[in-house]
């Protein structure tokens, strides 16, 4: 498995950059939630109160909640996915219930890039359109 820097190639969506020498913008929970929804087929649900999540068809691909943090697919694996915590032990956890299934929970601000970040729930987003049935899926 490539290293969580080298997962997706999905360029990163406008207005997460800033111009000039400050570089980019810091990843809000707007922001966020404006990226996975910009994707095909997106939406958004509140499956538990305050609990935000980005779906595609009937299934979340990205757990937003208060934004301090995003939940994604991010293995096949329990394995695969520990290549996360092992990269960014304070930043990546386990997620609980689903965790077994390689879903990690990713905090934003951290030592975790924004981008990379991103590129987790673009990598999240692709696995799961990946198993919805070809007749639900989002045209790309």
């Amino acid at each position: 498995m490539r290293p969580p820097s080298e997962q997706c190639g999905h360029p990163v969506s406008p207005g997460l950059e800033r111009p000039g020498p400050t570089g980019p913008a810091p990843l809000t929970k707007d922001a966020l939630l404006a990226y996975a929804l910009a994707k095909p087929g997106a939406w958004q649900d509140e499956p538990w109160e305050g609990d935000i999540v980005a779906k595609v068809g009937d299934k979340i691909f990205a757990f937003l909640g208060t934004g301090t943090s995003v939940g994604v697919k991010c293995g096949a694996n329990r394995s695969e996915a520990d290549e996360w915590l092992l990269q960014f032990p304070e930043d990546a956890h386990v997620m609980a219930y689903i965790g077994r299934s390689g879903w990690n929970s990713l905090d934003v601000g951290g030592a975790i890039p924004d981008e990379e970040i991103l590129e987790a729930v673009d990598s999240s987003y692709d696995t799961i359109v990946a198993k919805l049935p070809k007749s639900r899926r989002p045209a790309p």
